[in-house]
């Protein structure tokens, strides 16, 4: 740190010199995913089974093809030299080198992490960085956590370890990883091992390095080399050049090679008899021969056997760094402490003024899983089908992702989970953006432009969804989040990134296209985009062939594509004010939106029409071979999803571009079908300072939708809008077709069925991304009709609220699934009594990846910080602006406060 520097500005100077090339300040960190195991990129099955071609037993002893994993691990930011905690108890029967979970076939609803870790703390440039691990000191029940979960059924709760009883007593350790850079190559760590139990416990703690496994594949790299030197381990790699991990204390260097135990995985000889896991076999089963006497090799462990009082802690430090030092421990102390005081001014600036203690620590927590879950992601799809013996020109429908030969992916990205979703998904990641801008816009605005790259969009202008299949269909929220992040970065600097708003806007264009042509079967502005990301929310699996034959024409297509129109054009009037040639593209998203606006409320002559006037909602419209069509009446998000669509066109747009307007008054009078549409508009006029509503129905509709939604026996739950209409508890909604009867129940927790692996459940549970659409919609209806439009909330209540009222209430009800009540208890726990009571879980926090739609309790993974990390932006939203200042705002981004200042609204 400079001299006159303060620690409330110290991250955001490493940040600025990483941004500018200054200093490689984010080169190391979090980027080891806590699984690679049953992965699609380390899948070379001949029936495309990830889970069982490569398994976690297997991981110990078998080299990865495409990256590596670790627990509390960390790398370079191309994953050449790793490092990460391994420990053993004594009594388990393998090394703890990775996270335990299930399969999708053993867990009774998917996969499913059985440890407890919890990511305390991260920097954006990862200058510090905290993470938790609780490590029973029984033997770890392995078997007990496969058999009872796979003797379960759907409709039973899923079997976690707390269940087993292996942390009674408190026989356990937390063990606390920090870490802090004293400069950009210089990582300090400090790891010490807290035994919670009321006996002396003896603890082997194995910090390991150990470089990627890069050498052996065709045209692979010179191999590197670990060897031990006075006090430290050297690592020598032809890119990285020399760096040095040093120990203190009195350790054990352990040496192997980072090669698969042929012998034990394929019954094949091994090459050396120094492989992956001969740490594990000499630590474990005392197998002196099984490491390196020659304290060589390319993985290495520093062995320390605590005894730890019961009550008490140990603990060890480390430090890996490309100096060579002969006292690497005398600023040590002062720097950690520096970087955890900087840390704390860091985030003391982002939080706004108001909030509780409580309500910091969530935020905190939260944007530490958003960091902690920056991993590093290699998978070149050409190779990879060739070594699937797959002509990458000849795409075989047979093999995975085998239309995607032209991407190359060798990037840091945010990933929705470490363990559950260790790969990039297309509309999680725009969704990360918005709270990753919170503390790292440089780093959000390289996510966005990282999947319109040459090398992730397809040449057809397609975005990939996610490795397991790069082809299916996510949401096209890019823009939307594109221009979030713009807009935030010019409130907070006064400087306008017009160049990476031009540049994202032209390939987001393209993708608009492929979206036009590929996904409006009749070609009339009604779109099938398949499942959406909404996996079992249908009455049938929308990503399929229908058993019915025909298509369905999507409310929840059709509204994505609205917002689509809407975002895009909202981007071409920005870029209009230097460049008038985008007047013209915002007169053609116009115009495709107002088509789009048309046939979502269009009756056709089969009297069959996404929105329903009886029940005042919006449903997906099945269409038969014979030409005939039904409605599918499931009370959904998909009918919720055309509220989403609603924006504001900054204040006065016909004085700062006379010809937009007048062209679009053009072409409503030109057009018979729009022109009644916008009769029917109550919104149809400028409203307050002279801004443009773009909405798919008018106030009448409004109000229609906003009773369901705010209806406590519908929608409004407790802690957020649910996926499905508590009306079908009573009510499910069953559609037969060939004496099959199909149907849809409300389900508040996990799914029943298998549909999409069944790890997931769209049928009544919370789900952050779609709230905080809903309350970004809300807001912008409150920017145009003001406060004096009111709705009863909850329905029935009495209670009048503006939409910004709306807003904050369901915003109150999402932040209030993880904020204590008076006895201790988070909803988002369940009944779990260790984490209302117990001093040392008590403050912890887990980010699932959905909510019981009645209670709160966290569902699905356990560590979806790439989801749910959204609620720090909606905890902070509302301590940030006032009501006032979103009103006169006009287009409005959600954003906190920056450098301890109110956040002005954007006109």
């Amino acid at each position: 740190m400079r001299d006159g520097d303060g620690a409330a500005d110290a991250e955001r100077r490493r940040l600025a010199e990483a941004d500018e090339g200054v200093a490689p300040w984010r080169r190391w960190g979090p980027y080891l995913s806590e699984r690679q195991w049953g992965t699609v990129r380390e899948d070379y099955s001949v029936d495309g089974d990830a889970w069982s071609y490569f398994t976690h037993d297997q991981a110990r002893s078998r080299a990865y093809r495409w990256g590596e994993d670790g627990i509390a691990g960390v790398s370079d930011d191309k994953q050449r030299l790793c490092f990460a905690l391994a420990l053993w108890n004594g009594r388990d029967p393998i090394l703890k080198e990775r996270m335990f979970g299930l399969t999708n076939a053993e867990g009774n609803h998917g996969e499913d992490v059985k440890e407890y870790y919890f990511h305390l703390d991260n920097t954006p440039t990862h200058s510090y960085m905290k993470y938790l691990y609780k490590y029973p000191q029984g033997e770890f029940p392995y078997a007990d956590l496969v058999d009872t979960n796979r003797a379960r059924g759907r409709r039973d709760v899923e079997y976690e370890l707390l269940d087993t009883g292996v942390f009674d007593e408190n026989r356990y350790f937390d063990v606390v990883v920090e870490y802090a850079k004293a400069g950009p190559e210089d990582l300090l760590v400090e790891i010490t091992a807290h035994n919670r139990g009321p006996d002396e416990a003896t603890l082997h703690l194995l910090p390991t390095l150990w470089f990627r496994h890069t050498w052996s594949w065709a045209g692979g790299d010179a191999v590197p080399c670990l060897r031990a030197t006075d006090g430290a381990v050297r690592a020598d790699h032809p890119e990285l050049g020399p760096r040095r991990l040093y120990h203190d204390g009195t350790a054990e260097l352990l040496f192997t090679g980072n090669e698969t135990n042929n012998e034990r995985i394929f019954g094949s000889p091994n090459a050396t008899p120094y492989v992956k896991d001969g740490i594990d076999r000499y630590v474990v089963h005392g197998e002196t021969g099984a490491v390196d006497p020659s304290r060589t090799g390319t993985k290495a462990a520093v062995h320390h056997v605590l005894t730890v009082p019961g009550g008490g802690s140990a603990t060890v430090r480390l430090r890996l760094t490309d100096t060579e030092t002969a006292d690497p421990w005398g600023e040590f102390d002062a720097t950690l402490d520096l970087r955890r005081t900087e840390a704390d001014a860091f985030y003391d600036g982002i939080t706004p003024d108001g909030m509780g203690d409580e309500e910091r620590r969530l935020v905190r927590q939260a944007l530490a899983g958003m960091l902690w879950s920056k991993q590093y992601y290699y998978l070149d799809v050409e190779r990879w089908l060739a070594e699937h013996g797959v002509d990458p020109l000849a795409a075989d429908p047979r093999i995975r992702n085998s239309a995607w030969y032209h991407m190359v992916n060798d990037e840091i990205m945010s990933m929705p989970d470490t363990w559950e979703y260790p790969w990039f998904a297309a509309w999680d990641l725009a969704f990360h953006t918005l709270a990753l801008a919170m503390v790292d816009i440089g780093f959000a605005k390289s996510q966005l432009e990282l999947l319109l790259h040459r090398l992730y969009l397809h040449p057809n202008g397609q975005i990939p969804a996610y490795e397991w299949n790069f082809g299916d269909v996510n949401p096209p929220v890019h823009a939307w989040a594109t221009l979030f992040v713009y807009e935030l970065e010019k409130h907070r600097t006064g400087r306008a990134d017009r160049a990476f708003l031009e540049n994202a806007y032209q390939k987001l264009v393209k993708n608009f296209t492929w979206w036009l042509n590929r996904k409006d079967v009749d070609g009339n502005n009604v779109f099938q985009g398949g499942f959406l990301g909404l996996d079992n929310i249908g009455v049938f699996d929308r990503s399929a062939p229908l058993p019915t034959g025909g298509h369905l024409d999507q409310a929840d297509g059709t509204a994505w594509m609205a917002l689509y129109c809407q975002n895009l054009l909202d981007i071409a009037i920005e870029l209009a004010v230097d460049n008038p040639v985008y007047v013209e593209q915002a007169q053609m998203l116009f115009e495709h939106f107002a088509w789009i606006a048309v046939a979502m409320n269009r009756v056709g002559k089969d009297n069959a029409s996404l929105w329903d006037e009886e029940d005042g909602f919006f449903y997906d419209v099945l269409r038969l071979p014979d030409g005939t069509a039904t409605p599918l009446k499931v009370r959904s998000l998909v009918g919720l999803i055309p509220l989403a669509a609603t924006s504001v066109i900054g204040g006065r747009a016909d004085q700062s571009f006379p010809e937009l307007v007048q062209g679009a008054q053009e072409f409503i009078k030109r057009h018979p079908a729009v022109e009644a549409f916008v009769s029917r508009q109550a919104t149809a006029e400028p409203g307050a300072d002279g801004r443009y509503l773009f909405a798919l129905f008018g106030e009448d509709r409004l109000r229609r939708i906003l009773a369901r939604m705010l209806d406590e026996a519908e929608f409004l739950g407790p802690h957020g809008i649910r996926s499905l209409s508590r009306h079908h508890a009573d009510h499910p909604y069953t559609f037969d077709v060939h004496g099959q009867t199909y149907g849809v129940g409300y389900l508040p927790a996990e799914s029943d069925s298998g549909m999409f692996g069944g790890n997931s459940n769209w049928r009544g549970p919370v789900w952050f991304p779609i709230n905080l659409l809903l309350i970004r919609a809300l807001l912008n209806l409150h920017g145009y009709h003001g406060p004096d439009f009111r709705v009863e909330c909850p329905t029935g209540s009495g209670r009048l609220m503006n939409l910004y009222e709306v807003a904050r209430e369901i915003s109150d009800r999402l932040t209030s699934t993880f904020l204590p009540d008076g006895e201790g208890h988070r909803p988002v726990h369940g009944a779990q009594p260790q984490f209302a009571k117990d001093p040392h879980w008590k403050d912890l926090i887990l980010f699932y990846e959905y909510f019981h739609g009645d209670d709160g309790t966290g569902l699905g993974a356990s560590h979806q910080t790439g989801w749910t990390g959204l609620v720090a932006a909606t905890t902070t939203l509302f301590h940030t602006l006032t009501p006032d200042e979103w009103h006169r705002g006009g287009r409005e981004s959600l954003r906190p406060k920056s450098d301890g200042d109110r956040a002005e609204p954007l006109s």
